[in-house]
């Protein structure tokens, strides 16, 4: 028990309130291009398969790593004289998306296809260009024995941000239709344009090196350094697996991307009950699962926490092929939300604060830019276009049985991982001492 309260006084810090903020602010963006999208789609007519498809607006979020040093390095003249440079990169990518959700929402699927593409693909480079800055500044403004603490409360608001561009958005568009819906959600980026004013600016150190000069200088500086710094500090064989890891961890997840909301309407769900028990119900499971996540990378160390939630996430998926068996029972979607929402928020927070441990101060934005999206790499061009065509030829029992089964590869490379740098697995010394 001491150690499990010494484990939450990491929540007092009031930095951890901006982290829950712009946690938000990163959240709200994804299901506008992501399950809200499908849904809207689905409604629209749009096929399961071409709903697949969709996941290739997502490129922004696999790519992002090529922009990232820009975020590292460049200033934007006048605001960061003013604010600094991580506020001052999030102000610009918050307006970026104000005005791209507002375009997407007065688009029509009905009506062209390609334009809600265009404009969903536009909001997804905004929200993708305010991930990078929002997790340089939490990681560089926490010190390293509250990332536990702020990984857990930024999986908080970003679910929080979920429930309000899923379970909100899908309520709004039973009342007002899909563009008020989404005219609302621009609105809420306020949110995290408030965060950005009255955060604190984290302090740098000053360039070992001193300040560079020439183009030649930056780019060494700014793009190749963080790149050979990740690989020259573990040898290249664990950097790469590390690498091949982070893209597989949350496999079995990622098949539900764009197909979850398409099931729950398929088997007769309405979208305010959907609204009702994935998003709102749903939400605050997720929540706890994610202080669960928080509490258990400081007990158990992260690698430990990675092997046990990974497992954990991938079973969860088997709830769902129960689901698909039951059809559309209220008390089997309550249950099946719940196994989900509880262990994925629980790995997910874990998985954040492990990348976030990868990182060196000086390349904070590029480097953790670098992991998220090798994160995102297999999933969003391979498994999630391909999803709608397996659950087309599978149907939708095989194709969740299918989803929990692409967990195993993961955990498989956690157990390497574990041999080969054991030391990071260990639990920090006041949860050894305490417990």
């Amino acid at each position: 028990m001491t150690s499990f309260t010494t484990s939450l006084a990491a929540y007092r810090d009031r930095r951890i309130l901006f982290v829950l903020l712009l946690g938000f602010s990163s959240g709200l963006p994804l299901l506008l291009v992501l399950s809200t999208l499908s849904a809207r789609l689905r409604d629209a007519g749009v096929s399961t398969a071409t709903i697949g498809l969709f996941a290739y607006v997502l490129a922004p979020y696999t790519f992002k790593f090529a922009w990232a040093p820009l975020a590292d390095r460049l200033v934007v003249p006048g605001l960061t004289r003013l604010l600094g440079r991580r506020r001052s990169w999030l102000l610009v990518t918050q307006a970026g998306l104000i005005a791209s959700i507002a375009l997407l929402a007065r688009t029509d699927p009905a009506d062209d296809t390609w334009a809600v593409a265009m404009a969903a693909l536009a909001v997804a480079f905004f929200s993708a260009s305010q991930d990078i800055v929002i997790d340089a500044w939490r990681v560089e403004i926490l010190p390293q024995e509250k990332l536990g603490a702020g990984a857990a409360v930024v999986v908080v608001g970003y679910r929080l941000g979920m429930f309000a561009a899923g379970a909100g958005a899908l309520f709004l568009a039973d009342r007002v239709g899909w563009t008020g819906a989404y005219t609302v959600m621009a609105a809420l980026v306020m949110v995290g344009v408030l965060a950005a004013l009255f955060a604190p600016e984290p302090e740098i150190p000053p360039e070992p090196d001193g300040p560079a000069h020439g183009f030649a200088s930056w780019i060494a500086r700014g793009v190749v350094a963080p790149f050979r710094d990740f690989f020259v500090r573990r040898g290249v064989a664990v950097a790469c697996v590390i690498l091949v890891f982070i893209s597989l961890y949350k496999a079995s997840d990622v098949m539900l991307t764009l197909m979850a909301n398409p099931f729950y309407l398929d088997i007769g769900f309405t979208k305010t009950e959907i609204a009702e028990v994935s998003g709102t119900f749903g939400l605050f499971v997720g929540l706890f699962g994610g202080v669960l996540g928080g509490a258990a990378a400081y007990r158990l160390g992260l690698l430990r926490a990675l092997l046990v939630t990974g497992f954990l996430q991938g079973a969860s998926n088997l709830a769902f092929a129960w689901l698909a068996v039951t059809g559309p029972v209220k008390s089997a979607f309550y249950l099946a939300i719940l196994v989900e929402n509880l262990t994925g928020g629980m790995g997910t927070a874990v998985f954040v604060a492990y990348l976030s441990s990868l990182c060196t101060t000086h390349f904070t934005a590029t480097q953790y830019a670098l992991l998220t999206s090798f994160m995102q790499l297999f999933a969003k061009f391979v498994m999630v276009p391909s999803s709608g065509f397996i659950a087309e030829a599978l149907g939708w029992p095989g194709f969740f049985v299918l989803s929990a089964l692409f967990a195993l590869p993961g955990l498989f490379l956690i157990l390497w991982l574990r041999r080969r740098v054991g030391v990071a697995d260990r639990p920090p010394p006041a949860a050894v001492s305490s417990g």
